[in-house]
């Protein structure tokens, strides 16, 4: 065994590692890196899993969250032994990310008042509508400020037992510390946030509160408590230990970071935490995160304004349908290649597919897809019907099919980047993170085109948001070493951390917008504007209701 492999295993097996777990949309995946070090990766474990749509609405069971959790760590824990030989049972921190927004309601007693409402639920429009105007604030759709204001709207009956809710994030945290807290930037998608005091707007709490005087909700009474990135979010109790690993080996009092928001760690992943850097995270869900130098002239329905993990403003390009449609298609195109009697791999499926559409026209060809599974505010699509469209003089081949579909998975974000320039906002750099990015210079040529920006991809850029709530447990280990040692000084502030301790060293490839995707996206995105009013016809004539496998 090498000096390099030695160390890493006695890291391991000391715990001077940190643990990031993301509850993703599509996959739950845990990732361990080195403390020291938090761009070397140690060991990953994953679960897929999929959402329900039970009684029209989008959600996840708890019994999966806990199932699909274990089987992850599990699969980290066997990743790590046979990688480096030994099985981690403690960590120097541990933080826990998740898709943003929704609504988990408990009782006093901790029971769940109704079924988990994931972000990708569209049903809260007179909610979001009353509050942006009383606010003079954005408020989407999704966010949990409009899940639960609708609820009161409606009179639902779990209202008056209501004790707290929270986000994913925020439940499996409570879980397994006990602790009732948010990060700053997941926290920014439950209810405005005030950049200058980090926490939530006192005025718009007060605004909710006369809004709101006749059903008595007392709001500041059931948001989670508010921390910023490096701050103590607790420790992993016994019981929590229990719920993550079941075997009995990982020990208990592993100290927490704040948990944040799948937003929030993009942005950690990529770097871009600092005024003039932006990323773009692409999943089941897509979306562009844009730290702003000043507040915004007027309010965009398009945009919401969240934070990063350490409090700064940020303007939010959010899209509720990303890369699934795309993977279907991707999935029907393998099992076609498996049943001709050569089967590919699915990593071989979306290789082929892309590069394939290298060799497409600029504009698709004539051809137009539309990704939308789940309603899509910025388009004003209360529910999605997912559509390839074309006309008799458009050019139906291989190429120019797929790279309708990879334009389609830009083309409501390339709407909302749009308002973002006529605000007058700039941008240095733009990374993108994400699954759809592992075949290079392929759908980050496209993004580069849809956006007219240059667009990086760092060698990370796959690990995604588990890795990127990793580096915050690190941040959060590096900040309880240096208030345990009198002459440790703290770690700087996040921005530099992640340029100093975990960037430094990493390579990024980048892409400049070539004129003619540019070009061709422009006349894509002109007909696929357009032809919305096919989508919402479709919507109405189209009834999901009976729908079979």
């Amino acid at each position: 065994m090498t000096a390099p492999e030695t160390r890493l295993r006695d890291a391991i097996a000391s715990g001077r590692t940190a643990l990031g777990i993301e509850l993703g949309s599509t996959r739950i995946k845990a990732c361990l890196v080195d403390a020291d070090d938090p761009s070397v990766v140690l060991a990953v474990g994953t679960h897929e899993w999929e959402n329900e749509y039970v009684d029209r609405r989008w959600t996840y069971s708890l019994d999966a969250v806990w199932t699909g959790l274990q089987e992850a760590y599990a699969g980290l824990i066997a990743d790590a032994e046979a990688r480096h030989g030994v099985a981690p049972t403690t960590f120097g921190a541990i933080g826990i990310s998740a898709m943003m927004h929704g609504y988990l309601p408990f009782a006093a007693d901790g029971e769940l008042l109704v079924l988990f409402r994931t972000w990708r639920n569209t049903s809260t429009g007179p909610a979001a509508a009353e509050l942006t105007a009383a606010f003079g604030v954005n408020i989407p759709l999704r966010w949990s400020i409009a899940h639960l204001h609708q609820a009161v709207i409606d009179a639902e009956p779990h209202i008056p037992d209501l004790a707290f809710f929270t986000t994913l994030a925020g439940y499996v945290h409570w879980k397994l510390t006990g602790r009732t807290v948010l990060g700053v930037g997941d926290a920014s998608g439950m209810f405005p946030i005030d950049p200058a005091t980090r926490t939530y707007d006192a005025e718009l709490l007060r605004r909710y509160s006369d809004l709101d005087s006749t059903h008595g909700i007392d709001l500041p009474s059931l948001l989670p408590e508010v921390l910023v990135a490096g701050d103590d979010a607790g420790a992993l109790t016994a019981d929590g230990a229990a719920l993550l690993d079941p075997t009995g080996r990982l020990q208990p009092g592993i100290p927490f970071c704040p948990p944040e928001g799948d937003a929030g760690t993009g942005m950690v992943a990529t770097s871009s935490v600092a005024p003039r850097t932006g990323n773009v995270s692409a999943g089941t869900s897509i979306f562009a995160m844009v730290v702003l130098e000043r507040p915004l002239s007027a309010v965009h329905h398009e945009l919401d304004l969240v934070t990063t993990p350490a409090g700064d403003l940020v303007a939010m390009v959010h899209c509720n349908n990303g890369a699934s449609e795309l993977a279907a298609w991707a999935g029907m195109f393998g099992r076609f290649a498996e049943a001709a009697g050569t089967p590919l791999s699915t990593d071989a499926v979306y290789e082929t597919l892309f590069r394939e559409a290298l060799s497409g026209a600029p504009d698709a060809g004539g051809l137009v897809a539309y990704n939308h599974l789940a309603g899509e505010p910025i388009a004003d699509l209360p529910e999605g019907r997912p559509l390839v469209v074309r006309t008799p003089d458009s050019r139906l081949t291989l190429a120019n099919f797929v790279r309708a579909q990879l334009y389609s998975v830009f083309g409501t974000l390339a709407l909302g980047m749009r308002v973002l320039s006529d605000e007058g906002v700039t941008l240095d750099r733009m990374y993108a993170h994400g699954g759809m990015f592992r075949t290079a210079g392929v759908a980050q040529r496209f993004l580069a085109g849809a956006i007219d920006a240059p667009v990086s991809v760092a060698e990370t850029a796959s690990e995604g948001g588990a890795w990127g709530i990793a580096v915050l447990a690190a941040y959060r280990a590096a900040a309880g070493t240096a208030n345990r040692a009198a002459d440790d000084a703290a770690p700087a502030d996040l921005d530099t951390y992640l340029r100093t301790r975990v960037f430094g060293g990493s390579v990024a490839e980048t892409t400049t917008p070539h004129p003619d995707d540019v070009a061709g996206f422009a006349r894509f995105l002109e007909r696929y504007q357009a032809g919305l009013a096919v989508e919402r016809a479709a919507v109405d004539a189209l009834s999901v209701e009976g729908a079979t496998a």
